[in-house]
Parts: structure tokens; sequence; C-alpha cells
């Protein structure tokens, strides 16, 4: 179980991430990062949105470029080693994924938004409750990049840009909650 205290990381300029323990003492197996992609500017989606054509959606900012990366310096800190790496396919959590450099990135539809599909999501959390099942708790660590309105389905958690909730795997489609990362200071 992580521990309550809360300590802050300087990583640039004013900016620091946040995390409920110190990275040392996060035990990376069974790990499940679940994360906010990082700041791109708005709400939603614009009318033309496709999902194949970035030009067409909301996508990182140069602050939330540099907020993935501090948070991947963080998550390589944390898991010790690459993690698989699972993202929406929506431009901004791709291009935030990537820019974690925690491992390589595979698209999982479970993870798109549904801000503007809500008769989707009973159907898509529960893919995505199939997947968390399937991991094993004592496994490689997991990165799962996505957006709030399904972090907040699974978890209850609002999270802000580039925030993630860490999850313990258990074998189930409901991980233990064990604590919070969040990067602040970007804006």
């Amino acid at each position: 179980m992580l521990a309550a205290a809360v300590a802050a990381i300087p990583v640039a300029g004013s900016a620091s991430v946040s995390w409920a323990t110190s990275p040392g003492m996060v035990d990376p197996k069974g790990l499940i990062v679940l994360m906010r992609h990082a700041d791109a500017p708005g709400v939603g989606d614009p009318a033309n949105f496709r999902l194949r054509n970035c030009t067409t959606q909301r996508n990182l900012d140069a602050n939330g470029r540099e907020q993935a990366k501090r948070t991947g310096d963080l998550l390589r800190t944390i898991t010790g080693r690459p993690a698989a790496v699972y993202s929406s396919q929506w431009c901004r959590c791709l291009e935030t994924a990537r820019l974690l450099d925690a491992g390589p990135v595979q698209e999982l539809p479970a993870l798109n938004s549904f801000f503007d599909r809500r008769e989707e999501q009973e159907a898509q959390i529960a893919s995505l409750r199939r997947f968390l099942a399937g991991l094993p708790d004592d496994g490689a660590p997991v990165v799962l990049v996505t957006h709030q309105v399904v972090v907040t389905a699974l978890t209850g958690v609002f999270p802000a840009s580039g925030e993630a909730v860490l999850l313990r795997a258990n074998g189930t489609g409901e991980p233990a909650i064990e604590g919070r990362i969040k990067a602040d200071g970007f804006r």
C-alpha cells in the first residue's frame, strides 16, 4: 500500500510532479498507470473530428508535450523497466504515450473517448474491465493513456491533464486504487 504522504519532485523550472509516495517505494509488479492525456487546450473534439486525421483533433500544445516528457521521466523511475503502454486512438493520447518513452505504444480502442458518444460508455468500460481482469498481479507495469471520461468512469477520479491514477492488478476488472501522480505547473 502506498504511503499517504505526498512528495513533490522539481522537474523543470517551476513545474513539479507529485505522487503519493517516493518512486522507490512503488512495487512495479502488477502496477497499472491509468493516465489522462497531457495538456491539449479545449474541451471535447471539433465537429469535423476524424480519428486518423490529427489536424481535425484537439492536440497537445508545447506545455502538454513537456508535461508528457516529465511524467515519463517519473514513470521510468517508478517502473525501473520498460512498461506495456496502451493508448486511446486519439492523436493527443498517442502523442502523450510516445512522449512518455516508457515502452512501445499499442492502440487499445477500449481507451477511446466517449465524451460525445455517451451511449458507448457502458460497453466500452465493460471491455476495459475485461482487459484489466486479464492483467497478472505480478506482471510488468502497464501504462494506459486515455481521456478524463474514461478515468472517471472506471475509478471515480476526475484527473487533471497529465494526471495518472496508480492501480494494482488483482485479477478483476476493478483494480485497487493505490495513489495518483499529478503533473502541474506547466501553464
